[in-house]
């Protein structure tokens, strides 16, 4: 209700026949006894304030350099970011690894970066992401986005040391305790996955990978004849893919035998199975129980998932090979799979990582990040973060880093019965040892990611 009496039921009310009377009134008022002024306050600054001024008056702390750190301890290429800023003894690091083209990467940071990112404001986490995102116009590439990343952890590491409190207490805070993780048993025979198995269960593991032969294949004693016939290279690798569709059911069977109903049993094709012997593989396993089949579909027979998905109740995570958080869209909305299996560096940091997790939430896809052995650290350390932070967690890939890998990086997560832990440092709670790590440098070796049929077809990973 509006109690504003109207201006001419005043005038009529006081007397006074004109507003012109009234205004004078109140001027010759004024003069005759004026009102002191109001004591001035300092201004506060806003969104209006100029740039380079924040809420407290102070200059922004910036980015005052940024540079590569490459380092092997375990064998593994690894990459990471630091990022000093304007503020003495305020520092950042970050994952960029991206372990097949190490150098590349460094490249890319040492070279590129500095120019974009010196200056800028530290605060401003969001929006240098979607800048360096498209700086190079073309984007979604492996290098620039580990780069990024790199980028982006780092900040999300100063950012979480000026608040004095852990990166997941900025995303939201703890949703659990603690990271539960899975580890990864293989063996020869079926005998001897589910004896290490048993032995990952021992130490409190409730999620096991299980992987017979090779890497997400069956290498097979035989020679194949595309090396008597001289193709390829004596390093490249061997897959009969009839006889890994054969063996995955009977190495489930086995496992399940021996090692009971309770343990979480994952496995991962790694993309080198055609669609149609994936589906009849699948229906196979169902009756073990599978938690996961990983990365069943190259991503050139991502079409092809609705077919898969309709055709058996094995759920799937997908995702690794994805390079830009916009590919996971339709295929969470679709609830193709049923875990997001991105690569955090790979697709840009922990800014992207977040939204595609936000995003699988609403869909009740869950998380289970890349976290191999060529994630450093510091990587393992972000995605921890996140973890601890989202509702739609599903498991996380666990690593043993070796001793001498801990002293390059103190406050490397730890792995206790099962979870993993991280120190609750403010940031992200790791460190790196520069000059203990510039003992172990990185290499140009790739890796042996060559793998061929009985024919000598390259089969894709």
């Amino acid at each position: 209700m509006n109690d504003r009496i109207p201006r001419r039921q005043l005038l009529k009310m006081v007397g006074l026949g004109s507003a012109a009377t009234v205004f004078s009134s109140l001027a010759a008022s004024a003069s005759a006894s004026p009102t002191p002024p109001i004591a001035a306050t300092p201004p506060v600054p806003h969104r209006d304030s100029p740039p380079g001024e924040n809420r407290t008056g102070l200059p922004p702390v910036t980015i005052r350099s940024v540079k590569a750190i490459g380092t092997a301890p375990q064998g593994a290429n690894l990459v990471v970011v630091k990022v000093e800023t304007s503020e003495p003894g305020l520092y950042g690091i970050g994952c960029a690894t991206f372990t097949q083209r190490a150098e590349v990467v460094v490249t890319a940071i040492n070279n590129y970066m500095p120019d974009f990112c010196v200056g800028r404001n530290v605060d401003d986490i969001e929006d240098l992401w979607q800048a360096f995102f498209v700086s190079s116009y073309w984007r979604n590439g492996p290098v620039l986005n580990n780069a990024l990343s790199g980028l982006n952890q780092a900040l999300w590491d100063i950012k979480g040391k000026r608040a004095n409190m852990p990166v997941y207490q900025l995303l939201g805070g703890k949703a659990r305790f603690a990271v539960d993780c899975y580890a990864h048993a293989d063996g020869h025979t079926p005998e001897e996955v589910a004896a290490n198995v048993q032995k990952f269960m021992d130490q409190g593991f409730r999620h096991v990978r299980i992987q017979q032969g090779g890497y997400g294949s069956l290498q097979l004693a035989k020679q194949p004849d595309w090396r008597d016939a001289g193709f390829g290279r004596p390093t490249d690798d061997f897959m009969d893919a009839r006889a890994y569709i054969q063996a995955v059911p009977k190495l489930f069977a086995t496992v399940r035998k021996t090692c009971g109903e309770e343990v979480e049993l994952l496995h991962d094709t790694h993309e080198r199975v055609q669609p149609q012997d994936m589906i009849n593989m699948c229906r196979r396993l169902e009756e073990f129980d599978p938690y996961w089949i990983e990365d069943p579909l190259t991503p050139e027979n991502m079409h092809l998932f609705p077919q898969l998905r309709a055709a058996t109740t094995v759920p799937f995570a997908m995702g690794e090979l994805f390079n830009n958080p916009n590919e996971f869209v339709d295929y969470i909305a679709r609830r193709d799979f049923d875990y997001f299996r991105c690569h955090v560096s790979q697709i840009g940091g922990i800014t992207p990582a977040i939204k595609v997790a936000h995003l699988g939430e609403f869909f009740n896809v869950r998380s289970g990040w890349h976290g191999p052995g060529d994630v450093s650290p510091v990587g393992h350390a972000a995605q921890c973060h996140i973890d601890l932070a989202i509702w739609n967690f599903g498991v996380q890939e666990s690593v043993f880093f070796n001793d001498v890998t801990k002293e390059v990086f103190p406050g490397t997560p730890e792995i206790k019965k099962g979870y993993m832990y991280i120190n609750e440092a403010p940031g992200l709670g790791v460190d790196i040892n520069e000059k203990l790590a510039a003992k172990y440098p990185i290499t140009n070796n790739a890796g042996k990611w060559t793998l061929r049929g009985r024919d000598g077809t390259i089969i894709r990973p």
